[in-house]
C-alpha cells in the first residue's frame, strides 16, 4: 500500500517542479511560428490603419509648406519647406476674425452642451418623475433623423426668431445634442447607488448630489462631451452655410470655402495651410482632454 503510494506520489511529483508548481508545455515550433505570423499580421492592420487615417493629413501637412516654385505632385518631402503659406492664408482672407467667429461659436456650444446635458442625463438617471421613461424613448427616436430631415424647419424657427445671419443662430441649434445627454445619463448611471444613498444620510440635498457627487464622478464623460461639442460646432459647414449672409460674421469653414474657390487664388499650397490652420485646434484639445476622453468613453457608454 505504502509502495504504491509512493510510487503514485513519485508520479504525481514528476509533473511538478522543485517549487512545486506544474511545468507549462512548452510552445512548439509551428505554435511558435504561428503566433509569430498573427502578431506581424495585427501589427501588419495596425499599420494601414495608421496609414489611412494619418496620410492624408501628412499629406495635407507636407503640402501646406511647400515653396512657390514647387510642384505638389513632385516627391513626398518638399525640398523647400516654408511657413510662408500660412502668411499668405492670413492675408487673403480675415483668418484670425473667421477663427474669433468660430470660437465664439464653439464657446457657446461646450458650455451649453455640459450644463445641460449634464442636467439632462441626471433628470433621467437618478430623478424620480413620471414620464421619465417616455421622455428617454422619445430623445433616442429622435437619433434616427438625419439633420437634413429637420434643416428646413429648423431655418424657418431661426428666421421666424430674427436670429438669421448671427452667430447665436449658428449655435442655437446645437446648444444640446441628444447624444451627449445619454452619454452623460450612462455616465450617472455607473455612480454606485450606496454613495447617491450615503450623501442622503449625510442631509445632501438634490443638487448637492448633482453638483458635488455626480459630477464629479463623470469628469471622463464631461471631457467627452467636452470634445464632441467643440469638434460639432468647429467643423459645421452646412448650416451656417444656411444662416449666415455677411462674409463678416462667416465661421472658418465657410472662409476655407470662400478661399478653395476664390479666382484669384488657384494654389494648393494655400488651401492646404487653410486646412491645417483648422485642424491645429481640434488637436489640441483633444491632447489636452485625451486622459479624462479615453476614461469618459468607458463611463459614457450609451447603455439603453
Amino acid at each position: 500500500m505504502s509502495t504504491s503510494s509512493s510510487a503514485g506520489g513519485g508520479h504525481r511529483s514528476g509533473h511538478r517542479s522543485g517549487n512545486g508548481r506544474e511545468k507549462r508545455p512548452r510552445r512548439t515550433a509551428a505554435t511558435r511560428r504561428r503566433h509569430r505570423i498573427g502578431l506581424a499580421g495585427r501589427y501588419a492592420t495596425l499599420v494601414l490603419m495608421l496609414v489611412v487615417m494619418l496620410g492624408p493629413i501628412v499629406w495635407q501637412f507636407l503640402t501646406s509648406i511647400r515653396g512657390r516654385t514647387e510642384n505638389v505632385y513632385d516627391g513626398v518631402l518638399p525640398s523647400q519647406p516654408t511657413l510662408d503659406n500660412y502668411v499668405r492664408v492670413a492675408e487673403s482672407f480675415p483668418l484670425l476674425q473667421y477663427v474669433g467667429n468660430t470660437l465664439t461659436v464653439a464657446v457657446l456650444a461646450i458650455t451649453s452642451n455640459m450644463l445641460f446635458a449634464a442636467m439632462g442625463g441626471y433628470a433621467l438617471s437618478r430623478a424620480a418623475w413620471k414620464g421619465r421613461r417616455v421622455v428617454f424613448t422619445v430623445l433616442v427616436a429622435t437619433l434616427m433623423f438625419p439633420f437634413e430631415s429637420v434643416m428646413i424647419s429648423m431655418f424657418l424657427t431661426v428666421r421666424e426668431m430674427g436670429l438669421v445671419d448671427t452667430l447665436i443662430g449658428v449655435w442655437l441649434p446645437g446648444a444640446v445634442s441628444v447624444l451627449n445627454i445619454m452619454v452623460m445619463r450612462a455616465a450617472f448611471l455607473a455612480v454606485p447607488k450606496e454613495i447617491e444613498e450615503a450623501a442622503v444620510l449625510d442631509g445632501a440635498g438634490e443638487w448637492t448630489r448633482f453638483t458635488r457627487v455626480f459630477l464629479p464622478a463623470a469628469k471622463g464623460a464631461l471631457a467627452v462631451v467636452c470634445i464632441t461639442s467643440f469638434m460639432g460646432a468647429w467643423d459645421d459647414f452646412l448650416w451656417p452655410l444656411l444662416v449666415l449672409t455677411n462674409s463678416d460674421n462667416y465661421t472658418l469653414q465657410l472662409g476655407l470655402k470662400t478661399l478653395a474657390g476664390a479666382t484669384t487664388v488657384n494654389d494648393q499650397r494655400l488651401v492646404a495651410a487653410g486646412a491645417m490652420a483648422a485642424l491645429l485646434p481640434m488637436m489640441l484639445l483633444f491632447f489636452a482632454l485625451q486622459r479624462f476622453f479615453f476614461k469618459g468613453v468607458g463611463e459614457g457608454a450609451v447603455k439603453i
